[in-house]
């Protein structure tokens, strides 16, 4: 991703590329000369990515899955401190299936059945994958629903998929059925610049994708 990043930056005229951190580099002295940081490490490097942001109060866009309550609950306490986008995908695609699946499963009730299905690569170490857990926690919190313990999840690992997911709600008489694809990763560049793009000037906070979608450009 950090190469792919790399690449893609000079398609954003609004965005320049400072560099790029390896483990074993300054890290501050990147961040300190930074306007906005992008975090596509593993979850032991966001826990220093965390803790530089914040002591140079820099905005940063994170798209790391994987992470345990205890790395969580530091993006949760660096967000008071920094605007920081949290999303476990970055595609844009995901956020409105994210926001569909929420008004469907409010509007439906308990009443359907939840499932979400996920296929992802041989390589992919988490499982259920991060999206298939952030749907899901989207669709019990739109149900007033604590954990996801109502919705059935299917996992599957095969080849080099870039990652399938699809969402089904079923009651005893009609199935409703939602999908998304990735036919490629630059899908999660883009959206990571997008938000890059966004998050700069903005107050501290936790935001997502959907913010970069439906909020207001002067929000």
């Amino acid at each position: 991703m950090g190469q792919s990043i790399a690449m893609s930056v000079q398609q954003h005229s609004e965005l320049e590329l400072l560099g790029i951190w390896q483990r074993g580099q300054d890290l501050n002295e990147l961040v300190a000369a930074a306007d906005v940081v992008i975090d596509f490490s593993l979850p032991e490097g966001t826990e220093l990515v965390l803790e530089t942001v914040v002591r140079h109060g820099k905005p940063l866009v994170c798209g790391v899955s994987g992470l345990n309550e205890r790395q969580l609950a530091q993006l949760v306490g660096a967000s008071r401190e920094v605007p920081l986008l949290f999303d476990r995908n970055m595609s844009l695609g995901i956020a409105i299936l994210e926001r569909s699946v929420q008004e469907a499963a409010a509007s439906l009730g308990a009443d359907f059945a939840v499932q979400v299905s996920e296929v992802h690569h041989v390589h992919k170490k988490d499982a259920p994958s991060g999206t298939a857990l952030k749907l899901g926690e989207a669709i019990a919190s739109s149900r007033g629903e604590t954990g996801t313990g109502a919705v059935q999840f299917e996992v599957k690992r095969r080849g080099e998929v870039p990652g399938d997911h699809e969402v089904t709600m079923t009651s005893t008489t009609e199935r409703l059925t939602f999908a998304h694809s990735v036919t490629t990763r630059q899908v999660f560049v883009d959206g990571a610049l997008a938000a890059a793009a966004w998050i700069i000037g903005k107050a501290p906070g936790r935001y997502s994708m959907q913010d970069v979608l439906f909020s207001h450009p002067n929000s």
